[in-house]
């Protein structure tokens, strides 16, 4: 497990991670919130508590994602990732393919929009045909 661990660390997979307790705290509390109006200065004082006490929590995270590693791959396909993410081109792929996953999101995005008006104007085309335009 420690190679994945390894292999997580070199990804900066942790930062994806890192406000997953004061993000659900925060969650929680505005939905407690919600419904208990009177109480939101309590509940506000409470979240500084509760957040304190499961500060640290978030590294279940980090092991369960080591253990996923662990199940796809074997040991040595481990080692043979860290010796990859060691290399050159594996260092070069651990700063670029953020960058190319967000600009592959950001096109899928653009073409989903693009689509979904190509989409609407072919029914609207097919509606018209119908005498009946929306």
């Amino acid at each position: 497990m420690a190679g994945a661990r390894e292999i997580l660390a070199m990804k900066n997979v942790a930062a994806m991670y890192a406000n997953a307790v004061p993000g659900v705290v925060q969650q929680a509390k505005t939905q407690l919130v919600q419904s208990n109006l009177n109480y939101q200065k309590d509940l506000d004082e409470v979240a500084l508590v509760v957040a304190k006490e499961f500060a640290g929590k978030e590294k279940e995270i980090g092991e369960g994602m080591a253990q996923a590693y662990c199940n796809e791959f074997t040991d040595k396909e481990i080692a043979d990732l860290v010796v990859f993410y060691k290399s050159p081109l594996g260092q070069k792929l651990l700063v670029a393919e953020p960058r190319a996953i967000q600009n592959s999101m950001a096109y899928m995005n653009r073409w989903a929009q693009a689509f979904s008006e190509a989409v609407t104007a072919q029914f609207r085309a097919e509606m018209k045909k119908r005498g009946k335009p929306i």
